[in-house]
């Protein structure tokens, strides 16, 4: 019985890490390469290297993000006993006319990353539409 809960509970912080993840992933690391490049340009006209390393930056942090999700999201295949067991095909591996279905199941993940950008899209209406301000001249 203590051995179901440890599991369930394991389970659930495993879920909120890939929620947190997810967040960091298209909300955080954007904002906070885009912070640090304003901390190293001193004047209003930057040279070519804060946009270079925001250009390279955020990909690559995103990579390494997206990494850590899959491994947790692995890590919860483990606990939960959900890992898939049989080989999937990837969808461009099939032919456009054979089954719509993935065969793939749906993974917590899923939902999560699902959930995340829906989240962030959100986000960014509300800060576009109510604080951004008008760029127009008044």
């Amino acid at each position: 019985m203590a051995a179901g809960r440890t599991r369930t509970l394991l389970a659930a912080l495993l879920i909120a890490l890939m929620a947190i993840g997810s967040i960091v992933l298209w909300l955080g690391i954007p904002v906070g390469w885009l912070y640090l490049a304003s901390r190293i340009v001193d004047s209003s006209q930057p040279s070519f290297g804060p946009y270079v390393l925001v250009l390279v930056g955020i990909p690559v942090s995103m990579i390494v993000v997206g990494k850590v999700l899959s491994r947790l999201n692995r890590a919860y295949g483990d606990v939960t006993g959900t890992t898939p067991t049989g080989r999937t095909r990837s969808p461009w591996m099939r032919s456009m006319r054979g089954e719509r279905d993935s065969g793939r199941p749906r993974t917590v993940l899923d939902v999560v990353m699902v959930w995340s950008v829906a989240l962030a899209l959100l986000s960014f209406a509300v800060w576009f539409f109510l604080f951004a301000g008008s760029s127009l001249p008044a």
